[in-house]
């Protein structure tokens, strides 16, 4: 456990944030009723964390020990500059709260607090019954929390606050009681403080996340004078998103205007760049209050109608070619998938890479059809945001969430570009279905697996991404892993060898293979310096 927040506690929080609302993405995008049900709320929160993330690596990057003020500001400017929707803009001012009270070296109480107050500041009309309910009652729990329980009580009093007040939403707010679910922002909070309580003190938050409140449907609901149009009853046609860059004596007439001009108005930020977002009938004055105040840049104007038409329409889109998009690590992978006439993004395997890196990708394929191939389970967060994106810009495209770079290639071995989309999908999803993978690792220090306790420099055998044999030689380890894969039967088995595997292992698991099981035919690649020692397949 932590006695006190430092900048390597800010990053890992930052990753298990990341990580859990990539799990809890569709999750959140479904209970999106307010302010607008347009289903993404989960998604921006996820592409607003992503950019924070971003931001700490990029400083983790150019120094190895960054201090505690500079970690924590990283991540809330980059959550700023890549926060997505309503919701984005007001986490990332939350963040930017914490920030500034960390950097002083206050208490995370205290940054709950200001963050909270900041965050409720950022919005033009703050309406109960969203994140900024649940932002308040985290710092005020947080506040009360026994203060000889330290960091870690303040960060669990909080995650407990949050989820009670999640639960009480749909009793704030009218349209969560009329669609019977709890706020998805506030949701997507109680994540991120589930994922602080993982961070300071090494133990994830038990229990999952209650969504609705059936018995509150229907009820009167007191206290929900919204004073924003309500959903569904003639709210803006336009979504308008920009930074600006500004001065501060500049904000005050920019929110006078827009709030003139609709509402959902949210402005975050400071220190001359800002993040403007509201919702309006005229997108055009929208961004021209903007040119007024100072520099307006990264402008994104959604039609609310258009992209729901958009939504309803993905599955009829018509082809106009088609591409597979792998992402490996190592050239002799990527040379592989290319050879299989596979479009080929190369990935740091200490950086996987981030939705826009695939969107980018995507749009490099120059398809209107795309499958992608992920290769690690790592990826499905930051696929299924990419997929959105894409989808909304009218490319048709499948996420198959391959867990190996051998069930790519299986699945990559049945892809015919003549057959049509859907069952070219399925005949792919089918091969790399059906195959097992196994991959060995040496482990980095002692840990608890599935096979039991691992020491530095031991040999892993995973077995479907599970620990199954522990060993000290590379080898022995590799014979007995391919033992326990073809016992269970099998027509293929492919071995990928990287670069770190002993010279003649790969004769000697053919050799093997061949003495033991005759009938299974054994193919052998080079993967390359960056990938596992060596990967298994078997189909």
């Amino acid at each position: 456990m932590l006695d006190t927040l430092d900048a390597p506690a800010v990053r890992t929080w930052c990753r298990l944030a990341l990580a859990a609302l990539g799990q809890a993405r569709e999750e959140i995008d479904a209970l999106n009723v307010y302010p607008v049900p347009d289903g993404d709320t989960g998604t921006n929160l996820y592409l607003t964390v992503e950019s924070a993330a971003e931001a700490l690596d990029a400083v983790f990057a150019a120094a190895e020990e960054p201090e505690l003020a500079v970690a924590a500001a990283a991540a809330a400017r980059g959550a700023l500059i890549g926060a997505r929707g309503n919701s984005g803009v007001i986490l990332a001012q939350w963040l930017r709260g914490l920030a500034e009270v960390l950097a002083d070296g206050g208490e995370l109480a205290a940054a709950l607090d200001h963050g909270a107050r900041s965050a409720y500041r950022a919005v033009a009309v703050p309406v109960e019954g969203t994140l900024l309910t649940v932002a308040a009652a985290a710092a005020k729990a947080a506040d009360a929390a026994d203060a000889a329980d330290g960091l870690t009580g303040q960060a669990r009093e909080a995650y407990r606050a949050a989820r009670q007040a999640l639960l009480l939403t749909p009793g704030q707010l009218s349209a969560l009681a009329e669609a019977g679910v709890v706020d998805a922002g506030g949701r997507g909070l109680v994540a991120v403080l589930g994922a602080l309580v993982d961070a300071v003190s090494g133990q994830q938050p038990m229990g999952p996340v209650a969504l609705r409140r059936d018995a509150d449907r229907g009820a009167p609901v007191a206290g929900c004078e919204s004073h924003e149009r309500p959903p569904g009853s003639g709210h803006p046609a336009f979504e308008v998103i920009y930074l600006l860059e500004a001065g501060d004596e500049q904000l005050p007439l920019l929110r006078e205007r827009l709030g003139r001009l609709g509402d959902s108005l949210v402005i975050g930020g400071g220190d001359g760049l800002w993040n403007v977002h509201v919702h309006v009938d005229d997108a055009g004055a929208a961004v021209e209050a903007g040119v007024e105040a100072g520099r307006p840049h990264r402008i994104r104007i959604t039609h609310f109608a258009e992209a729901a038409a958009r939504s309803g329409e993905r599955e009829e889109t018509v082809s106009h070619g088609r591409a597979v998009l792998s992402v490996v690590t190592g050239s002799g992978l990527a040379q592989l998938c290319e050879q299989a006439g596979s479009v080929v993004l190369a990935a740091d395997p200490d950086r996987p890479p981030a939705s826009a890196e695939l969107v980018a990708a995507v749009h490099r394929c120059g398809a209107r059809e795309v499958v992608l191939l992920l290769n690690d389970p790592e990826l499905r967060p930051a696929a299924g945001a990419a997929a959105d994106q894409l989808r909304e810009e009218g490319v048709r495209i499948a996420v198959l969430p391959t867990r190996s770079p051998v069930q790519g290639l299986a699945a990559l071995a049945v892809h015919d570009a003549g057959r049509r989309f859907d069952e070219d999908v399925v005949a792919m999803t089918s091969a790399a279905g059906a195959t097992r993978y196994a991959e060995l690792a040496v482990a980095e220090g002692e840990s608890w697996t599935m096979a039991g306790v691992c020491q530095a420099g031991d040999v892993l055998g995973l077995i479907d991404g599970d620990v199954a044999v522990i060993g000290t030689d590379l080898t022995e380890t590799a014979l007995t892993v391919l033992d326990r894969m073809i016992a269970a039967g099998g027509e293929l088995v492919t071995l990928v060898l990287g670069e770190e595997a002993p010279d003649g292992l790969a004769d000697r698991l053919i050799a093997h293979a061949r003495r033991t099981r005759p009938e299974v035919d054994t193919v052998a690649y080079r993967g390359g310096r960056e990938a596992a020692p060596l990967l298994i397949g078997v189909e």
